[in-house]
């Protein structure tokens, strides 16, 4: 007998030996079940997908006899030993009528095929109609096809076949239930043929058959035409070289090395492996193609391992690989390698052009480091975020600049120990008019991290204990004559709850919550009820520099209010001085001089300018002030020059007024001139804590872990000037 063909052999008889197209299986077999046939059926798709085959698969199901001569024979399994099932199958079934449109295309043909179909069947049920390559017919036999193909004779069935459906007039497509039949996929493909060679007993590399299932595109005629001429080529084996060779395809392990060459950053390595493929003569653009497809593979391989498929047995190969390029890195080579797939045309020769391809996905690959980072796989999913994790516990915090340290290296307050009482610091030089030198620390902003001690270059002092060096010199003369007086010493504490000294003093380390005996200077100091919900706020002020505890009010308007309102009315007990206020917030002076009882200084000043309420042109004003001097009856405010233009009656007016109802009723002037370097202004103050809440708010960033991983897979660059501390404050 002689040979048959693998795809003719093996062709399906049954629609449950068919592959694929299972969304045309269930269709059909749920229509034959509950016969419910339609008159027209047209197949559509790629070659060799099986529209002939699903044809006379169903000429069978509608003919055969096992369960009777009647329509409910009619079956989605036929039995395949009937004589109609057996006719159908040698071919020899009268009642089909298996018609190539590409040979019959005049409409004397079609004519003359149409003149038959008012007979009945000769010998099966139906007198079915198939119809191949249907779109070759012309206008002519289409138009005198349309009314037998609407209203056929009941005992007609008409099977239509076609590769481009586009072809067909619309009232043709309308008149029929279209199935369209989908392309092969290779695994599929692989799949049958396995089975295939191992019921044929011929010995096989899988390999081999991937490389069958890629040149086959989706048809699985092509792949079984294949498969023979391979066990032909190979003497009764497949085997992968020889598939390779009979396909004229490229060995897979030069475009590895390419990829390797890629990855190592090596331009060299990559000429040379370009040079030694030329030695085989190898089609250059299939190269460039060839390489393409593995790049493709790649990205799915970082991002979706599982789905990476092992269509040339290389799948490890390129799990590794995938973790040794960037994600960027595998997208823009890819797009290289596509635009110049399409340059190739205008290239001096292939070689060249695949030459330069390559140059330039080095060339154009991003700088900074020399050689791509690891990249942990997968990119996504639980495992990345479970590789991602010990990275980030194992990464030490950068350390902290020497002009801005951070809040963990300075000392505790709860681990401060009991220090010798340290000489009064010098007056604290503005932040706003200077850039900041590397000795003066920056503490850490309240909203990102632990705030720092309220103390800046020596011992912590308590505010209530009275530790506070005069505003001037004139204060320092009175402080030094009243501190001998025994009135002076005799003066009672102002009175305070209980509650917030209590508190206060449990936030306090022990060597600040005790009195400094050889610090017998006046202390301005507010106190105001401890609000539970909130931070304990206490300001201390010494000559230029504020030293503060808790959260320090800034320019918002939101700071104001709560400052504001957690400031209340004290007592003042100074039995040498009738000017002392009653109403807002009260400053005391436990060892003040009779004359300046209750005297504004620029540490107090600066504690309590948003509770003041100014606004606008004239809080710009004040806040480029300050106090020069209170001698009960008169503040002195020294305003910077090049504030000089804003400088109105209306505007010191309203500065006296709310001066007046904080509780210091006093003549108010505003002298020009150039404040003391030393000191600093609220201007300057509101500055500086901008600064320094920044400033922490990017070491915050710069020690998170996420940020540390962003930077350590994709090389991501912080840029400080954007980063906005969550509870920024502006200033006025």
């Amino acid at each position: 007998m002689s040979y048959q063909v693998l795809a003719r052999k093996w062709r399906p008889r049954t629609f449950h030996e068919l592959v694929g197209q299972e969304h045309v299986q269930r269709a059909l077999v749920n229509a034959l079940d509950q016969g419910r046939l339609h008159h027209a059926y047209l197949f559509t798709g790629t070659r060799g997908v099986g529209k002939t085959t699903l044809a006379r698969i169903l000429a069978k199901c509608l003919n055969c006899t096992e369960k009777g001569d009647g329509d409910e024979g009619i079956t989605s399994t036929p039995c395949g030993s009937c004589d109609a099932c057996q006719s159908i199958d040698q071919g020899r079934f009268v009642d089909l009528i298996e018609v190539d449109a590409a040979s019959r295309t005049k409409v004397e043909d079609t004519r003359e095929l149409l003149d038959n179909v008012q007979y009945a069947p000769t010998q099966g049920r139906y007198k079915v109609y198939l119809i191949d390559e249907v779109h070759m017919l012309s206008t002519s036999s289409f138009n005198a096809l349309l009314k037998t193909l609407e209203e056929p004779p009941p005992h007609v069935k008409f099977l239509l076949a076609t590769t481009d459906p586009q072809k067909l007039p619309a009232t043709v497509l309308s008149r029929c239930l279209q199935f369209t039949l989908k392309h092969m996929p290779p695994e599929r493909v692989v799949g049958h043929l396995s089975r295939v060679l191992e019921a044929e007993q011929v010995p096989f590399e899988e390999s081999a058959l991937w490389l069958l299932g890629k040149a086959a595109a989706g048809s699985m005629r092509d792949a079984m035409s294949l498969t023979d001429q391979a066990i032909a080529f190979g003497q009764g084996e497949v085997r992968h070289a020889d598939v390779a060779a009979m396909l004229g395809t490229l060995d897979h392990r030069h475009v590895l090395e390419l990829i390797e060459a890629l990855a190592e950053v090596d331009a060299q390595r990559l000429l040379q492996a370009v040079a030694s493929l030329a030695e085989q003569g190898p089609d250059f653009a299939a190269v460039l193609d060839d390489l393409s497809a593995v790049l493709h593979r790649l990205a799915i391989g970082q991002m979706v391992p599982q789905a990476l498929d092992n269509g040339h047995g290389d799948r490890e190969a390129l799990v590794a690989l995938a973790a040794r390029f960037t994600a960027e890195d595998v997208q823009l080579y890819y797009q290289i390698g596509v635009q110049g797939r399409a340059d190739m045309a205008h290239a001096p020769d292939l070689r060249t052009a695949l030459e330069m391809t390559l140059l330039r996905m080095l060339a154009f690959r991003p700088q900074g480091v020399p050689k791509p980072a690891r990249t942990p796989l997968p990119m996504r999913g639980e495992s990345a975020d479970a590789a991602a994790a010990p990275s980030a516990a194992n990464t030490t915090p950068p350390a902290a600049p020497s002009h801005n340290p951070a809040p963990s290296q300075q000392a505790s307050p709860d681990q401060a120990a009991p220090q010798a009482p340290a000489p009064v610091p010098e007056p604290m030089a503005p932040v706003a008019s200077e850039p900041a030198s590397d000795a003066q620390p920056q503490p850490a902003a309240e909203s990102t991290v632990e705030p720092p001690p309220p103390w800046e270059g020596g011992e912590p002092e308590d505010p209530s204990s009275g530790a506070e060096a005069p505003q001037s010199a004139h204060e320092l003369a009175t402080h030094e004559s009243a501190a001998n007086h025994p009135a002076a010493r005799e003066t009672p504490r102002p009175a305070v709850d209980p509650v917030a000294s209590n508190a206060a003093a449990q936030s306090r380390p022990q060597s600040q919550s005790q009195p400094r005996a050889d610090s017998p200077q006046p202390t301005m100091e507010v106190s105001a009820p401890v609000d539970p919900g909130s931070a304990e706020r206490e300001v201390t002020a010494t000559p230029g520099e504020m030293q503060v505890e808790g959260n320090v009010p800034g320019d918002d308007e939101a700071a104001l209010n709560e400052s504001v309102e957690k400031a209340g009315p004290q007592s003042v007990e100074d039995s040498s001085s009738d000017d002392v206020a009653e109403s807002g917030p009260v400053m005391t002076s436990e060892a003040a001089a009779p004359a300046v009882s209750g005297a504004l200084d620029h540490g107090t000043w600066l504690a309590g300018f948003d509770q003041l309420g100014l606004s606008g042109l004239t809080r710009n004003l004040a806040a480029h002030c300050i106090v020069a001097e209170d001698d009960g009856r008169r503040i002195l405010l020294h305003l910077d020059p090049s504030q000089a233009a804003m400088n109105a009656e209306v505007h010191v007016t309203r500065i006296r007024n709310a001066l007046e109802a904080a509780g210091y009723p006093r003549r108010l002037e505003v002298e020009v001139i150039e404040p003391d370097g030393r000191v600093e202004t609220p201007r300057q103050m509101f500055d500086r804590l901008a600064a320094e809440r920044h400033a922490a708010a990017v070491e915050a960033l710069k020690r998170d872990p996420h940020i540390l991983q962003l930077q350590q897979i994709f090389g991501a660059r912080l840029i400080e000037s954007t980063v906005t501390p969550v509870e920024a404050e502006s200033g006025s």
